[in-house]
């Protein structure tokens, strides 16, 4: 059995403004975007195994997240089976929603962000290379989501280290 968790995050040229390091007494610019152009990355990382699958995709619904659950399925191991953890958004309870054979939907409590691990890694990437830009275009958006967590799954340590909890992989 293998253990995930799901979550999706909306990136765009209305941003975050993040945390810098800088000399004290100064101020460092972080520039800002007015414009409304966003997409979204659906993603899913297995920490015990230090691997991840994620789509970006322009709407946020249950056909989106069908998709990313067929994505999900092609990167679980061979003979097993995975439990995917994720919040109870609507389009996650979907009675339209299609699960692959190879997975089994385990939802959250309800207002419990903190349990779900996507959180600390849309964090972490919101840190470290998706906000304090400008983005130019859709397409750059897409392009830098799809940077972001190709560097991300090039660090399985990183998933680990991020994801790992041990209430849930205890086992």
């Amino acid at each position: 059995m293998e253990i995930w968790f799901a979550d999706e995050a909306r990136i765009g040229q209305k941003n975050k403004i993040t945390r810098r390091w800088a000399r004290r007494g100064s101020r460092p610019a972080a520039p800002q975007d007015q414009r409304y152009a966003s997409t979204y990355i659906f993603g899913a990382v297995c920490p015990h195994e230090g691997k991840g699958a994620a789509l970006v995709l322009p709407y946020c619904d249950t056909r989106a997240m069908s998709l990313h659950l067929a994505e999900v399925a092609t990167m679980i191991s061979p003979g097993r089976h995975a439990v995917l953890l994720l919040d109870q958004a609507g389009w996650h309870m979907s009675a339209d929603l299609n699960v692959p054979d190879n997975i089994t939907l385990l939802p959250l409590p309800p207002k419990c962000p903190e349990l779900n691990v996507m959180e600390n890694v849309w964090q972490f990437m919101r840190d470290n290379w998706l906000s304090n830009r400008i983005f130019q275009s859709y397409d750059d958006i897409v392009d830098h989501c799809c940077q972001a967590w190709n560097k991300l799954t090039d660090q399985p340590w990183r998933i680990m280290t991020i994801g790992l909890r041990d209430w849930a992989h205890r086992y």
